[in-house]
């Protein structure tokens, strides 16, 4: 049965209100979290970009909800550091985290001045990232001379029960290169005969572990209202690879999507006033295999979105599982 929970998009809301936003899903029946992790956001227009770690303390502390993490180790972020902030929830919240891990944007990585690498070259350096967070998390002291540099690092906080390291993929060639290293797989919502094909190339070679799926969606009463939503808040991310990895400023993407059609955010958010309409399509995610799925409106006002999910799509979508 699939597990259906709530994104918390920092670079859209105050990290104060995601919070309270937090325990109101979970009073709705939301069952999960899982939050993004950027330094600046996508758009001028969206106007936040919180620090994800800090936060996560406090919603895991706030609520009783599992949360997961999406994270880029590498350059903005040194893999030991990652190691000891996810053995730390790991520590206080046993078995309610979970990181997923991916080979960044350079959007937020260029602040550190040291170039973006090649995608196969961020892939090379995810892999060492990875090997070293899982040696640090099994408690191992760990130096490393590579595309990163370790030296004799431990973490002296260790947690019972390690978190899972999750592949981010947004391509059936990454998904079926993260078979071979994650703990699970997510991706984000794309046509159907698209997922399949990354569930497929994840699980054909291997990949073990949940899948999860990170689902926009615009809703509002009104169907122009919805439109609206989606398209001032989410046109800057309606392009297909290498244009997201590439572009560094929220000048570059508010430049490239100033000409985004309402009709082409369609094409990356689900938009819809019919709540019955989003029931259908989260069901359909869930009968391709995905057993987390996080909603994410995309709009910056959520508790109107988080109470008519809870009360009118949740229930539904729960019965029709069973």
């Amino acid at each position: 049965m699939a597990v259906y929970g709530i994104h918390a998009s920092h670079e859209q809301i105050h990290p104060s209100a995601l919070l309270k936003a937090m325990s109101r899903a979970e009073q709705a029946g939301f069952s999960a979290a899982m939050s993004s992790d950027h330094f600046s956001p996508w758009s001028a227009r969206q106007g936040q970009s919180a620090f994800a770690w800090s936060w996560l303390g406090a919603a895991l502390q706030a609520t009783g909800l599992p949360y997961g993490v999406v994270n880029a180790p590498g350059q903005r972020y040194h893999p030991a550091i990652i190691a000891q902030a996810i053995g730390t929830l790991g520590a206080m919240y046993p078995g309610r985290f979970w990181a997923a891990l991916g080979s960044g944007e350079a959007s937020n990585e260029h602040i550190t001045g040291g170039g973006w690498p090649r995608k196969e070259v961020r892939n090379a350096r995810l892999l060492e990232c990875v090997q070293i967070i899982r040696a640090l998390l099994a408690g191992e002291e760990v130096s490393h001379d590579g595309l990163v540099t370790v030296d004799r690092a431990r973490l002296w906080t260790l947690p019972e029960t390690v978190p899972k390291l999750v592949g981010a993929a947004v391509s059936v060639d990454t998904a079926r290169w993260c078979a071979g290293w994650a703990d699970g797989l997510i991706t984000v919502n794309a046509p159907q005969e698209t997922l399949t094909r990354i569930v497929d190339a994840y699980r054909d070679n291997g990949g073990r572990g949940s899948l999860h799926l990170q689902v926009h969606l615009s809703w509002a009463p009104d169907e122009d209202e919805a439109a609206r939503i989606a398209h001032d808040q989410w046109r800057s991310n309606v392009f297909a690879p290498p244009v997201p990895w590439d572009l560094e400023t929220v000048e570059h993407f508010d430049e490239v999507s100033k000409h985004v059609t309402p009709q082409q955010v369609t094409e990356a958010v689900n938009v819809s006033a019919d709540l019955g309409r989003h029931a259908a399509w989260l069901h359909e995610y869930a009968e391709l295999g995905f057993d987390g799925i996080y909603l994410h409106h995309v709009g910056r006002e959520l508790d109107q979105f988080i109470d008519a999910f809870g009360a009118k799509v949740l229930p539904h979508l729960v019965e029709g599982s069973q």
